[in-house]
């Protein structure tokens, strides 16, 4: 039982060698080559947002988390821009209707009304309208609107410097930086009197992944080494009563702190939104029909009282529709935005694990799954064991995004799962094949000579003589024995006895060919079977034998050395037997007559 357990934790061991050997070999290939190391990188990118997409969708069917009630999207979906451009008989419309909405909304008191709009430059015709916006608009403290950064080149729009008050400063104790995929060089500004006066701006840009998904936001982007407020960061940090909400800090864990909110950042100082659901999840609000409340022309009431109204374009026909983890090519920008808040209020953002943990999640990985294969005792058990493992891993994925917010890796995990498995069972057959060997070595070497045993000699000799009658060939027979054997054992004893043994063993393998079996046929008699020999070949085989042995001094204690003989009788098939015992009868007959006749030779009878 010691020695079964010592194989499987040998065999254990070589596993985990193969599975560093790989893994070092990856580094290596990934590491002297960049192309191939950014195709693997991209490939398990895409992979793994793509498991992070069918958990999210998954927990839209479970319907977690739950949006927030107080979150409303006013809506200017495909009804609302029709009713409102046969009303006004123009696109965009005046600016007028924007002010009644805001005024009939604020004497509800609402939270806050959050513009995913851009009002830029006034419009010529409609210059009272703009008036009357921009006035209305400042008359409150709770109204967010939205401003774009760009890329344009100056020769198209020369880049403005911003009011110092949109600035946020951030202190960054984290290896975080946003920069240079949220740095912009220009910005399409907005009217100057939004710009300058009371109404809180921040920013509306999202940056898709790159299979054109949304799925992370920055809070902060850059516009001439400046930091600026994403526009859901601006409104969100503003409601949950940040006292500054320009001070700002990203502690060493990389979590950017407000008030009553955390917000784990990537690398990149991306936020990863926690979806509610498809489009519609939050409570929309058509446009049109709190403008025909506001005129008289819709009788329905609604409660903005405490709410967060993010007022934005759903309508298909204006393109501002974005591709989402729980939604493909239709889900709004506005509804992104009102996630964004949504997450905030909640403290609901998904935090993605670290390096440290995933290499912990990977070695843990590694361990159980090699520990599964090597120590179970069925193949077909430690595979299904480990496919159960496998989707065990999966639900654990999904339920710890679900419950947890956290969002740890499935591809790179589930490709070591089948790994490990692989190399394991690769390692299990390998240490097989040495014990095989091992054991057929028991089975057929003599432990103190190395040669040969006795039952190996018999069958050899059976099937060599098989293959010679088969093919009409010749096979020969030298059988050996020490001349004095005893007297080595009773003058210096035993162990010189076995060191004998062993020196004349090793002098007949050295002395014998490659295609021969030296075998120990028993006490000090040794032999030989030469294969397709015959008669005189193998007379002068064993003549450089007996040479050779009573040439070499013999150690027989550390200190003493002496002369050794051996007598020697050969016989060949089919010349003079037909049959593997007659064969060893005439072998043993010449080895008697070289006894009989002074030793130290070759006797043939």
């Amino acid at each position: 039982m010691k020695n079964l357990a010592k194989t499987k934790w040998f065999t254990f061991g070589t596993y985990i060698l193969l599975v560093l050997a790989v893994l070092l070999l990856g580094f290596i290939l990934m590491h002297s080559n960049n192309a191939l190391k950014n195709v693997f990188v991209s490939f398990f990118d895409v992979v793994e947002n793509r498991t992070f997409d069918y958990r999210q969708s998954i927990k839209v069917v479970h319907k977690r988390p739950i949006p927030n009630k107080d979150i409303v999207v006013l809506a200017i979906d495909d009804a609302s821009v029709e009713y409102l451009w046969d009303k006004y008989g123009e696109w965009p419309i005046p600016r007028g209707v924007y002010a009644d909405v805001v005024k009939y909304i604020e004497a509800q008191n609402p939270q806050a009304i959050v513009f995913d709009l851009m009002f830029i430059k006034s419009m010529r015709n409609a210059q009272e309208d703009d008036k009357k916006f921009v006035t209305e608009l400042n008359k409150y403290n709770n109204i967010y609107t939205g401003l774009s950064f760009d890329n344009q080149p100056y020769d198209v729009r020369k880049p403005e410097d911003l009011p110092e008050r949109l600035e946020v400063d951030i202190k960054n104790n984290s290896n975080v930086s946003f920069t240079p995929k949220y740095s912009f060089k220009n910005c399409r500004m907005i009217l100057k009197e939004l710009m300058n006066g009371n109404v809180h701006v921040g920013l509306t840009n999202v940056v898709r992944s790159s299979d054109g998904i949304i799925r992370n936001i920055s809070p902060i982007l850059l516009y001439k080494d400046k930091s600026y407020p994403y526009l859901g960061f601006k409104a969100g940090s503003n409601i949950l009563n940040q006292k500054d909400t320009t001070d700002f800090i990203i502690n060493s864990k990389g979590i950017l702190q407000t008030a009553y909110s955390e917000i784990p950042l990537t690398k990149e100082g991306e936020a990863i939104l926690n979806w509610y659901g498809t489009t519609g999840t939050h409570t929309i609000v058509p446009f049109y029909k709190v403008t025909g409340e506001i005129d008289g022309t819709n009788l329905t009431k609604f409660d903005f009282k405490d709410k967060i109204v993010v007022v934005g374009v759903t309508a298909m026909s204006m393109h501002d529709t974005k591709s989402v983890p729980v939604q493909a090519e239709v889900y709004p920008g506005v509804e992104v935005h009102a996630t964004f808040i949504n997450n905030m209020l909640d403290n609901n953002f998904i935090q993605k694990t670290g390096r440290t943990v995933n290499v912990l999640i990977l070695l843990g990985v590694i361990t159980l799954v090699g520990a599964i294969a090597m120590f179970s005792t069925s193949t077909v058990f430690a595979f299904l064991s480990t496919s159960l493992f496998g989707i065990a891993y999966l639900f654990i994925s999904y339920y710890v995004m679900e419950l947890y917010n956290i969002w740890i890796p499935v591809v790179i995990p589930v490709i070591a799962i089948i790994t490990a498995f692989t190399l394991s069972i690769l390692a299990k057959y390998l240490m097989k094949s040495r014990d095989f060997e091992y054991q057929y070595k028991l089975a057929t070497i003599d432990g103190l000579t190395e040669l040969y045993n006795h039952r190996y000699f018999q069958d050899t000799l059976r099937q060599q003589m098989d293959i010679a009658r088969r093919y009409n060939q010749s096979v020969s027979l030298i059988i050996c024995d020490i001349d004095f054997f005893k007297k080595f054992n009773d003058t210096y004893g035993h162990q010189a006895g076995d060191a004998v043994l062993r020196q004349v063993a090793q002098t007949l393998k050295k002395n014998s060919r490659t295609t021969d079996y030296v075998c120990r046929y028993g006490g000090e008699e040794m032999s030989i079977i030469l294969p397709n020999t015959g008669v005189e070949e193998a007379m002068m085989l064993a003549n450089r034998v007996c040479s050779a042995v009573s040439e070499k001094p013999f150690h027989l204690t550390p200190v003493d050395t002496a002369p050794v003989t051996i007598s020697l009788g050969v016989s060949t098939f089919p010349d003079n037997a037909q049959t593997p015992q007659d064969l060893i009868e005439w072998a043993d007959k010449g080895l008697y007559y070289a006894k009989e006749h002074g030793r130290n030779q070759v006797g043939r009878y």
